[in-house]
């Protein structure tokens, strides 16, 4: 019982001490609605099915900012592109992300997805279908819109150890241990890090797929494995 509960409260934990919660889920693909008052209804930006009425969704309780009316097109200022943002944001945050804009270079757009959203699986999607289209359809000087990455820690024994630290409390409740056993590949296309669990916690593949997670989400590196001596 007591490894259950480990895994348990690793889970727990982790939606109190990570920068990004992963219990929140990303919600452009569902059909979200917005009550204006009392009348008004809108669809979010994010609905890939926005123009078809057969399909039903559940209801966003998010806050909608209208853009001005008008029919002319936005000039490609930062002003502007907050403002198109601005729009979106509201089902961003409810889902606990943000989006912020990192720079603009000539008709290139580099936007930061924030909490959440930078972690989220369908975070692509929510660049392409979602900020980029909108942005596009205001500022047609807009080429391209990229998400731009949040700098990443140095893949060392020292930084792989702040991690562990968060999990260490957890392990010596069920007698485990943790500690680095190689990091190989740094700067390659697949980085690799072996741990080396012992105790009862070792046998749980829930408790390794946690410190995985929680390794991957603080190196914010493409490809990165984690293996188990």
């Amino acid at each position: 019982m007591k490894l259950y509960a480990l895994a348990a409260a690793l889970t727990t934990a982790e939606a109190f001490t990570s920068t990004y919660p992963n219990s929140a889920a990303c919600s452009i693909n569902s059909r979200c609605t917005t009550k204006l008052g009392m009348t008004d209804e809108i669809i979010s930006p994010f609905d890939n099915n926005a123009a078809d009425d057969g399909v039903d969704g559940g209801v966003s309780t998010a806050t909608f900012t209208p853009l001005p009316s008008s029919d002319e097109p936005l000039d490609l200022t930062w002003e502007n592109v907050d403002m198109v943002l601005e729009e979106m944001r509201p089902y961003l945050i409810q889902d606990g992300g943000n989006v912020a804009i990192s720079e603009i270079d000539g008709p290139i757009v580099r936007l930061e997805l924030q909490g959440a959203c930078g972690t989220c699986p369908s975070s692509t999607q929510t660049m392409k279908m979602g900020l980029e289209r909108k942005l596009l359809e205001r500022i047609p000087e807009i080429q391209q819109v990229i998400q731009a990455m949040p700098e990443s820690p140095d893949l060392n024994n020292e930084q792989i150890n702040i991690v562990l630290d968060s999990v260490r409390p957890f392990l010596q409740v069920a007698g485990g241990t943790i500690d680095v056993d190689s990091i190989t590949g740094e700067g390659g296309i697949q980085p690799t890090i072996t741990l080396k669990m012992e105790g009862s916690a070792a046998s749980l593949n829930s408790v390794k797929l946690e410190i995985a997670q929680r390794l991957q989400r603080h190196f914010m590196i493409s490809g990165l494995r984690v293996e188990w001596a």
